[in-house]
């Protein structure tokens, strides 16, 4: 843990890791101890908190952390500490740490926008890549003071959902999709019945915003359409547009996609829509009949994206299915590719507490050249790793 004001977050990042299950040891550099006391990573750790080689010398703590970690994670990554590391100084039992770990680290910077930009630091940034490390890109928004800009610390939620990632699969954040622009929609819409209810489903947008935040950590230029969901932090290093309803998620889909790469739509658009929407809100009276609420159809935002994509142009859709006497899962799924024309389509199984609401997802991956695969349990991070890892595959052949 480096030595700057974010390093108060970082709290919240062990916390999120210890409630998962995780054993976790905080090495902090002296400087972050002005920001947040060694009692305290103590306290929530439940281990003794260094920052010198020479505090229990016997057990070579520079040496024993770095050999027994199955991940390193530097929260916050200050300018020095990028520094450092690039450059293989060692003058402190974190840095002494990381020329030990032969396990992933992945580096969360936090910083004023001018030290993120400046060549130094960017050099310092592609030389801890190259190497194999994972440097995130930071969010934007409020800074130290009044500042606001590029280099906030990522959602200490995110840094925990990340972290797990690379748990699961230590190389799934490649910097491959560096120089793609990425279109991804998420959540649900909502269309307005009166201006009280609506008609919605049970999107959370979780899995959106995952497919988001990992294409954005590989390189890739997101833009994220987001209908309603339930006040996800923005994923960083992303550009996010809001929407509601279905028409306004089509619009801003449609605007996005005529210049990007890759279109993954993700979100879960109603199919309907009111056909009139009431002015006031709509009265339960015993005088009056039960009220008759007509549907319009939705587009099919999906086709329209095949029929309209340019050339060289990936299209990623999601189908959320459950089966029925008609079919298997897997039946409909391959029913909903072969109409729409996409060139990927991921099927969740939903209902019984799967996939909406959910931190894990599963199902299978389904290919327009009749290819399938299963995607086992995991994490959604997890997920949108073994889909970007398909698009890369596929724009490759």
């Amino acid at each position: 843990m480096g030595g700057g004001i974010a390093a108060y977050k970082a709290c919240e990042v062990l916390r999120g890791l210890t409630e998962s299950g995780h054993d976790v040891r905080v090495v902090p550099t002296a400087a972050a101890l002005n920001f947040v006391g060694a009692a305290t990573f103590e306290a929530l750790s439940g281990h003794p908190v260094h920052t010198g080689v020479f505090t229990d010398v016997p057990q070579v703590q520079h040496v024993r952390v770095g050999q027994e970690a199955d991940l390193v994670l530097v929260v916050p990554a200050t300018a020095d500490l990028l520094a450092k590391a690039a450059h293989g100084l060692a003058d402190d039992l974190l840095t002494t740490t990381l020329l030990t770990a032969r396990c992933p680290v992945a580096f969360f910077p936090a910083m004023h926008t001018e030290m993120w930009e400046h060549p130094a630091t960017r050099d310092n940034v592609a030389l801890l890549r190259s190497r194999g490390s994972v440097v995130t890109e930071p969010a934007a928004g409020r800074l130290t003071g009044v500042d606001t800009g590029k280099g906030r610390l990522a959602d200490p939620a995110e840094i925990v959902d990340l972290a797990r990632l690379l748990l699961e699969a230590p190389r799934a954040l490649p910097r491959d999709l560096t120089g793609l622009r990425v279109v991804i929609s998420a959540g649900g819409t909502r269309e307005p019945l009166d201006p009280v209810r609506y008609l919605g489903n049970r999107s959370s947008g979780k899995q959106g915003f995952a497919l988001a935040r990992v294409a954005a950590q590989r390189g890739a230029a997101v833009t994220l359409v987001a209908g309603h969901t339930d006040a996800l932090p923005p994923p960083a290093g992303v550009t996010l547009r809001r929407v509601s309803t279905a028409l306004e998620m089509q619009a801003a889909v449609r605007a996005a996609a005529a210049e990007a790469d890759v279109v993954v739509m993700a979100a879960a658009v109603a199919d309907f829509r009111p056909a009139s929407r009431a002015d006031h809100k709509i009265k339960k009276s015993d005088d009056a009949p039960d009220p008759v609420v007509t549907l319009d159809r939705n587009p099919d935002i999906l086709a329209e994206l095949v029929r309209e994509r340019r050339a060289g142009q990936t299209v990623v859709g999601f189908a959320a299915e459950t089966g029925d006497e008609h079919g298997s899962v897997l039946d409909h799924a391959r029913a909903k590719l072969r109409r729409k024309g996409a060139d990927l389509l991921v099927v969740n199984a939903v209902g019984d507490g799967k996939a909406f609401g959910t931190e894990d997802n599963s199902g299978w991956l389904l290919a327009a050249d009749g290819t399938e695969a299963p995607i086992p349990l995991g994490t959604k991070a997890r997920l949108a790793a073994t889909l970007w890892d398909a698009v890369v595959v596929l724009r490759s052949g």
